[in-house]
């Protein structure tokens, strides 16, 4: 169940961005980090346990630019749409919120790029969103790919 995320569910978050931030496949966040952001997240719950399976967040950048990331699910609960439901969820905020542009660095390509997303130049991502990246271990080689999508954009 999609769920907006609240204090009690940071731990679960953290434990899963963890996991995947050891194995290079995103930047994990430190606890107080994501306390302090928190707002930002959405979560998925097993409707069975109430256990938090998946996450995401929705970083605004700029007027008219947000970032999607940390988004991930559990292992075993993945290719069961759960990204994807997580995904909308902020791509849905960042309209509310009457953002034009939206858009992350990631190694799914493919999974982005079925929700729309397109391959970007990171150059054209403002400075300000480099902040993060000095703290990941892959700094300053970093080998993710930058995609958008533009929300406001007829199909």
């Amino acid at each position: 169940m999609l769920k907006k995320a609240a204090i009690k569910d940071v731990k679960a978050i953290y434990n899963i961005l963890n996991m995947y931030g050891e194995k290079g496949m995103l930047l994990s966040r430190p606890l107080s980090v994501l306390y302090e952001n928190i707002r930002n997240f959405y979560i998925y719950e097993d409707k069975k346990t109430k256990k938090v399976i998946g996450c995401c967040s929705l970083q605004f950048s700029w007027e008219d630019l947000a970032e999607i990331r940390s988004l991930a699910v559990l292992p075993e609960f993945t290719r069961q749409k759960i990204g994807t439901t997580l995904a909308k969820a902020a791509l849905n905020e960042a309209k509310q919120y009457g953002i034009n542009k939206v858009f992350t660095l990631t190694y799914k390509l493919d999974f982005f790029d079925k929700l729309g997303f397109q391959v970007i130049e990171k150059t054209k991502l403002p400075l300000k969103i480099w902040s993060d990246c000095i703290n990941c271990l892959k700094f300053p080689d970093c080998d993710e790919t930058a995609m958008m999508l533009e929300l406001n954009k007829s199909p």
